[in-house]
């Protein structure tokens, strides 16, 4: 078994649902709904101990994004370039660039929460509402409320300016994915 002394791996990953659903029972004055919280708990235990069944880490990107120590590196100091991976792993489809899996068409692929869920893992921080629809955005301010507002807010506009839309793959991932072993399936690849 080939076991990464590091995997990625967030701890606040798969809390937002369950910490909402707390959060909305206080509101109310209720007790939160039991079987809905022990759910959520079992699913973050199922997910921290699926990384190590070998089945699970075969032929899988998400194995192979949160194992690769390069590629996390990268995600964790540019915002941009995590976005650029969240975004292009939205809509897609992968297979390993290996000749079973591409002749088999063994393909792996991902919701959108999930795919944000894998970035929060390997940025170590978060949970998958930090990038779910990270690609949607309204770029409507005008120039005299962009002046209006402190540095730091100033910087988060033009960094989201840089994102792309949910299924765009710039060049840089899909060269980096290709580095990881893994293909875009697109017209270009069937």
């Amino acid at each position: 078994m080939n076991n990464p002394v590091n995997i990625a791996r967030s701890p606040e990953r798969n809390t937002f649902q369950k910490e909402g659903a707390i959060r909305r029972a206080e509101e109310k004055g209720e007790e939160p709904n039991q079987a809905y919280i022990d759910m959520w708990d079992q699913i973050k235990i199922d997910d921290a101990n699926k990384i190590h069944d070998p089945e699970w880490q075969k032929d899988n990107m998400e194995y192979d994004l949160r194992s690769t120590q390069w590629i996390i590196d990268k995600v964790k100091s540019d915002d941009v370039y995590a976005q650029h991976l969240y975004a292009a792993m939205c809509n897609n489809e992968f297979t390993k660039n290996d000749i079973i899996p591409i002749l088999t068409e063994k393909r792996w692929g991902c919701s959108w929460r999930h795919a944000g869920g894998v970035i929060a893992d390997m940025k170590e921080q978060g949970d998958y509402i930090d990038w779910y629809c990270s690609g949607i955005r309204k770029d409507d301010i005008s120039d005299h409320e962009f002046k209006e507002l402190n540095v730091e807010e100033q910087e988060l506009i033009l960094q989201t300016k840089a994102y792309v839309s949910e299924s765009v793959v710039t060049d840089e991932i899909r060269t980096d994915l290709l580095k990881l072993g893994w293909l875009v399936i697109d017209d270009d690849t069937e």
